[in-house]
C-alpha cells in the first residue's frame, strides 16, 4: 500500500461525481486516548501544572489550543501546544489502536471505487504518522482542520460523506453540502449527533459497510428513476441480459409500459437460446418488443475482428435502433452500460454508442453490476442471477474473421458442453468456448476446472463435446472463466487506441453517488 498524500491546504479541484468519503481521525478511526493522556501527563510533570489528563481525553475533538486554554494562561497557550506536539510522536503514535470496524469501513469505500480522506483537527504530520503506523488504506490526509476548516477541506476534496464522532463533524459535513454519518465511539451522544443533523448514527464503524451499501443503492436507484423520467420515453437496447432487463424494468417503473419499447437485434451474434426468454420477459412487463435484423456482418471492420470489433457491432445496432425510436416517437435509445463497464478501460462499443447519442442511464446513475443484480433480486426479476452472456462474436479470437459458420459452431459447442456437464451432475454458472481458429479454448468456473482436473472421464467427455461441434482440438483454460479474456491477447497500444477516450464517460453520478 502506498502512503497517503498529506494535504494541509487542498490545491486541486475534485473530479466531479466521484465517490469520496471523509473520516475524522481521533475516536472515529483510532482510539488515541492512551497516547494523548501520556503526552499531557509528561507536559504536566514538566510544567508543574496539575492537568487532569482523564478529563482531557473525555472531551476530545477541538484543537489542542482549545484544551490548553483550560489549564494555562493565554500567553502560554501556544507555547504549551507546541510543546505537546513535540511530545506527541514519542508518546502518542504507537499507543493508538484502530477502532472496531475500521479496516472494513475503508474497504467498503474501495469496493465502490471511492477515495478515502482523513480530515482532522490533529496536525497533519501527526495524523499522517497514525495512518502510516496502522497501515490504514487512505488516499489523503487533511490536518489542522476544525469546524469551518473541516467543511472547506471536505468541499475542496469533493467529499459527499463525512464520518465523525463529534457534533462539529456533522456540522462540517452539512456545511460542505454532504452527508454526516455519526459514530458513538467518541464524546458526542447518539442524541447529540442526531440533533446536529446526522443522516444516520452508528454504534461503530463495523456498521458502516452495510449502511454505505444501502445508501448508495437507494441513491443510485433514485438517480436512475430521475434520469428515466427526464427522458419521457425510451427505446431500450435489450439483449435479455441482466443489465438490459433491469433497465427495461426500471424504465417501466418510471414511465409506464406505454412509453417504453424493447429493441432486440436479431442476427447471427444473438444465440437462439436467448431469444425466447428475452421475449417472455418483455411480455411480462407489458412492453412491446421490436426485433429488427441487424447486419453487422456486412461491416468490414466487424468481420475483420480486430480489437475494435465491438465498435462496428454497436454502431450497427444504434444505426438500426435510432431510426426505430424516432419512428415510434420515443425520445432516446438507452443501452444497459453500467458503471463497471466504463471502468474496464477497453470498451470500443461504449464509444460507438456515445458517438450516436445513445444514453446510458445505469452508468449515469453510477450503478455497478453488483447493484444491478441486487436491485433485480429485490424486484424479483428472473434475470437477477443470470450469468453474463456476451454476444457470440466475443468468443472468436481477435484477428480471426467473424463468419456465420464460426458463430454457429461456437453456439453448438457451448450448448453441447453445458449438456455434458449437466449429465455428469456438474453445475456451471459461467461457460465460454473461445474460437482460436480450428482450436477451441474452454473457460469454466474455477471450481469446475478443479473438478475436471481430478476426473479424467468427465474431462474427456467435455473435450469430446466441444470437438463434436466442429473443432479439431480443444483445451481447458486453467485460469477459468473471466470477463474480457480475449482482451488479454491485445497489446496495451491496441487497448488505448480502441478504448473510450479519457474523460468521455462519467463513471459516478454527481450527486447520487454520495
Amino acid at each position: 500500500m502506498g502512503l497517503p498524500r498529506l494535504v494541509v491546504v487542498p490545491t486541486a479541484s475534485p473530479s466531479p461525481g466521484r465517490l469520496v468519503v471523509g473520516f475524522d481521525l481521533d475516536m472515529t478511526l483510532i482510539d488515541s486516548r492512551p497516547g494523548i493522556k501520556a503526552a499531557y501527563d509528561v507536559l504536566a510533570a514538566e510544567t508543574g501544572v496539575a492537568v487532569d489528563s482523564d478529563l482531557v481525553v473525555s472531551r476530545l475533538g477541538p484543537p489542542v489550543e482549545v484544551e490548553m486554554a483550560e489549564w494555562f494562561p493565554p500567553e502560554q497557550v501556544q507555547t504549551m501546544a507546541d510543546r505537546y506536539r513535540e511530545l506527541y510522536p514519542e508518546h502518542g503514535i504507537a499507543a493508538a489502536l484502530p477502532l472496531s470496524g475500521v479496516a472494513e469501513a475503508l474497504a467498503a469505500v474501495r469496493t465502490h471505487h471511492g477515495r478515502v480522506l482523513v480530515v482532522t483537527a490533529k496536525n497533519g504530520p501527526h495524523a499522517w504518522a497514525h495512518v502510516e503506523h496502522l497501515g490504514l488504506d487512505v488516499d489523503e490526509v487533511h490536518g489542522g482542520a476544525w469546524r469551518g476548516g473541516k467543511a472547506d477541506a471536505l468541499a475542496a476534496a469533493g467529499a459527499t460523506i463525512y464520518v465523525g464522532d463529534h457534533v462539529h463533524d456533522i456540522e462540517a459535513a452539512r456545511s460542505a453540502g454532504g452527508i454526516g454519518v455519526g459514530v458513538t465511539t467518541g464524546t458526542s451522544s447518539r442524541a447529540e449527533l442526531a440533533d446536529a443533523g446526522a443522516e444516520v448514527v452508528l454504534d461503530s464503524l463495523a456498521e458502516f459497510p452495510g449502511w454505505l451499501d444501502e445508501h448508495l443503492l437507494a441513491a443510485r436507484l433514485a438517480a436512475l428513476d430521475a434520469h428515466l423520467r427526464d427522458y419521457g420515453s425510451v427505446l431500450v437496447a435489450y439483449s435479455g441480459g441482466a443489465d438490459s432487463a433491469f433497465l427495461l424494468a426500471a424504465a417501466v417503473r418510471a414511465l409506464g409500459a406505454d412509453r417504453v419499447m424493447a429493441g432486440t437485434a436479431y442476427s447471427d451474434s444473438l444465440p437462439q437460446s436467448e431469444r425466447g426468454p428475452a421475449a417472455a420477459f418483455a411480455d411480462s412487463l407489458g412492453v412491446r418488443q421490436l426485433t429488427p435484423r441487424t447486419h453487422e456482418m456486412e461491416r468490414a471492420g466487424y468481420r475483420a475482428n480486430d480489437g475494435d470489433r465491438c465498435y462496428f457491432c454497436k454502431s450497427e445496432l444504434l444505426d438500426v435502433l435510432t431510426p426505430l425510436a424516432a419512428e415510434h416517437g420515443l425520445a432516446v435509445v438507452a443501452t444497459g452500460t453500467n458503471a463497471d463497464d466504463a471502468r474496464a478501460g477497453f470498451r470500443p462499443g461504449i464509444r460507438a454508442a456515445s458517438e450516436r447519442g445513445a444514453v446510458t442511464p445505469l452508468l449515469d446513475a453510477g450503478l455497478t453490476k453488483a447493484q444491478v443484480r441486487e436491485a433485480s433480486r429485490r424486484w424479483e426479476l428472473p434475470t437477477w442471477d443470470k450469468p453474463a452472456a456476451a454476444c457470440l462474436s466475443s468468443r472468436i479470437a481477435y484477428g480471426i474473421e467473424v463468419t456465420p459458420h464460426r458463430l454457429a459452431r461456437v453456439e453448438r459447442a457451448e450448448a453441447a458442453l453445458r449438456t455434458t456437464l449437466v449429465e455428469h451432475g456438474i453445475g456451471v454458472e459461467n461457460l465460454r468456448v473461445r474460437d482460436l481458429d480450428e482450436r477451441a479454448r474452454v473457460e469454466l468456473d474455477a471450481a469446475v476446472v478443479e473438478t475436471l482436473g481430478r476426473d479424467d472421464a468427465v474431462r474427456a467427455a467435455v473435450l469430446d463435446a466441444v470437438r463434436s461441434a466442429g473443432f479439431d482440438a480443444v483445451e481447458i483454460d486453467p485460469k477459468g472463466f473471466r470477463s474480457g479474456a480475449m482482451n488479454e491477447l491485445l497489446s496495451a497500444d491496441e487497448r488505448r487506441r480502441h478504448g473510450p477516450a479519457t474523460g468521455a464517460i462519467q463513471v459516478e453520478p454527481t450527486r447520487a453517488g454520495t
